[in-house]
């Protein structure tokens, strides 16, 4: 293993994108070749918002238990070959994890360092950070967004008017982490960092870089961001596996990021395990879940506009081109509040479309009429929609084939009028559409609570960031960022030089998937989407053809007025990137939509 300062990349990999993968890739990650360390995001705001009730209530342990899972398995292989592990899977209580895994290490003998950092819940210190001030939201600086109308509600009410504020962590950048390591510490436990902090405190130790290091710092956020969501970087979620057997998609290999003292970086994996590191794979990767032209991060802001990749090898791809900047003076909240209650339930229904959609309309006006008669209007729902889900085949082989679904979602502050729109349509159940039927599971129609989310801003300089090591006991004071830059708008434009479409010869109407890669995904209450392709002729046709006007016309009935829309291109990775501001509604853990991580916009977008 190298030692700090050394000139040689340090080589982190990846074992974890998010709390399902298991423990066993922790521990695949450290013995299927040679690594100096391992990084696992484990958090995200759907898992960090349903365990803080259970954790509050003392029905959770606060940590993610495939993280614990992960780290026991590994803690021989990790003592043995020196290896380095820092994870964010502490979540709600890093501290608790931590003092678990001492246990064993102490059991066991083995002669590794615990350490945690803490400081991103600010849940019991909002009053004394914010002393009655109105938050404020992430996007609202931002010209032109709109932010969704149940955020609004929420932020403009009077604070002892809001619902319930249940959980609120600050987005942690590296410094504790490099605190940690700088102290010794072998294994590094975390709450709420950023999904890349674990890499760039890594890279940062290793290299011995100072908070003023920006390029450095910058390639080694977007090497986390390339690594963090595991199987993402190796072939999973990826639009083009169809050309690959089936079988090399199944049980991947996680990737390792190889960081140079510059910060530039090769994405790569280990040869032992399957999966495929390829240009393509990294390039879905680096469009997923992205902001436009800047990512952000605690430490560092990291222009990607003139990014490139270049494949260098099998299975190893260079990553560089990456511009830093010093990060805003302030940073991520994420705020979770008690939302309300919300239901949802299924209906099937088989015939010709037009046959089938009567009877949706059916279902619509029978429980429209139900919910008057029962004194009950739209105006007291936060959301009532009636999602018409697939199409019937035509002469279809099978009743599936020729079956479509009908979800009805519901959400509301209160559980009575809720629970009676159900109701409403259980009372007309028996003058139902011909051929209804539908699953005999209906614990989806029971309401349950669900928790709002609001992407908020803090300053940096209002948080508490520590390191502590357990053995022998020390706190580290990790400090705040002591240069700051105020954030420019990001990038919003159109082609500066388009390439008259008819040049290409003869047009046809084609699938756009036909020819063009794509990757989505979530950022809040916003859902992004990356467009690329091969060849520079081909990057000449998608920048000229994908205008902003193109795409609102491709995302179809998916789009509203009430949306924004930024567009920016990344000529050397021949990408056309844009955030569709508002189409999650408030995000992850309380969106009306199906496709609440927002993954699927990409694929809806090339099958048109």
């Amino acid at each position: 293993m190298g030692s700090i300062g050394t000139r040689r990349p340090i080589r982190i990999a990846n074992c974890s994108g998010a709390n399902p993968d298991p423990g066993y890739k922790m521990l695949e990650q450290t013995t299927a070749g040679q690594v100096d360390a391992i990084t696992g995001d484990y958090l995200a705001e759907f898992n960090l918002a349903t365990n803080a009730l259970d954790y509050q209530a003392g029905k959770h342990k606060g940590w993610e238990p495939t993280c614990e899972d992960g780290i026991l398995q590994t803690l021989e292989a990790a003592n043995s070959k020196q290896i380095k592990i820092v994870v964010d899977g502490g979540a709600l209580n890093p501290k608790g994890l931590a003092e678990r895994v001492q246990s064993e290490v102490t059991a066991k003998g083995y002669d590794l360092k615990l350490s945690y950092v803490e400081g991103d819940d600010v849940t019991s210190r909002l009053e004394e950070i914010f002393r009655g001030a109105q938050f404020e939201h992430l996007d609202a600086k931002n010209e032109g967004v709109k932010i969704d109308k149940l955020t609004r509600d929420w932020l403009s009410r009077d604070n002892k008017e809001r619902p319930e504020i249940i959980s609120a962590h600050a987005y942690l950048g590296a410094r504790g982490i490099v605190a940690a390591l700088r102290a010794g510490a072998d294994i590094v436990i975390c709450g709420r960092v950023a999904d890349a902090s674990p890499v760039i405190g890594l890279a940062a130790w290793w290299h011995a870089w100072s908070e003023h290091d920006f390029d450095q710092l910058a390639g080694a956020l977007i090497a986390g961001h390339l690594i963090e969501c595991s199987g993402y970087g190796t072939g999973g979620n990826f639009c083009g596996f169809t050309k690959f057997p089936i079988e090399s998609s199944v049980n991947l290999g996680y990737p390792i990021a190889e960081i140079e003292q510059d910060g530039t970086c090769v994405v790569t994996k280990h040869e032992a395990l399957k999966g495929r590191v390829t240009r393509d794979t990294v390039r879905g990767q680096l469009l997923y879940e992205l902001q436009g032209n800047i990512y952000l991060n605690s430490d560092v802001k990291a222009d990607i506009k003139n990014i490139q990749m270049r494949e260098v090898g099998d299975n190893r791809v260079n990553v560089f081109g990456v511009k830093g900047y010093p990060p805003p003076a302030t940073t991520k909240l994420a705020m979770f509040y008690q939302g309300g209650y919300q239901l949802e339930w299924y209906l099937a229904a088989t015939g010709t479309l037009g046959e089938v959609y009567a009877k949706w309309d059916l279902v619509e006006a029978q429980i429209a009429h139900a919910m008057k008669r029962r004194g009950i209007s739209k105006d007291q729902l936060d959301i009532l929609e009636y999602q018409r889900i697939g199409v019937p085949e035509t002469n279809p082989r099978d009743q599936y084939a020729g079956t479509a679904i009908l979800r009805v979602f519901v959400q509301g502050e209160s559980r009575d009028i809720v629970t009676q729109v159900y109701a409403s349509w259980c009372e007309m159940v028996m003058q139902h559409y011909s051929g209804m039927h539908a699953t005999l599971d209906t614990r989806t129609a029971v309401p349950r609570p669900f928790l709002g989310f609001v992407p908020a801003i803090i300053p940096q300089s209002a948080l508490k960031e520590k390191a502590v090591l357990l053995k022998p006991y020390t706190v580290l004071d990790a400090g705040t960022v002591s240069v700051t830059e105020a954030l420019a708008p990001l990038i919003d434009e159109e082609t500066t030089n388009p390439v008259p479409l008819e040049s290409f010869g003869p047009t046809i109407e084609a699938r756009m998937g036909d020819v063009v890669y794509a990757r989505s995904g979530d950022k809040g209450s916003n859902n992004n989407v990356g467009f690329w392709v091969h060849e520079q002729d081909e990057y000449d046709w998608l920048r000229s053809a994908l205008t902003k006007k193109e795409l609102i016309r491709l995302l179809g009935g998916e789009w509203k007025e009430e949306f924004a829309l930024e567009r920016v291109e990344m000529p050397g990775i021949l990408a056309v990137h844009f955030v569709v501001y508002g189409l999650l509604g408030r995000g992850v853990s309380s969106t009306a939509r199906l496709d609440n991580f927002g993954k699927g916009l990409a694929d809806f977008l090339r099958a048109r």
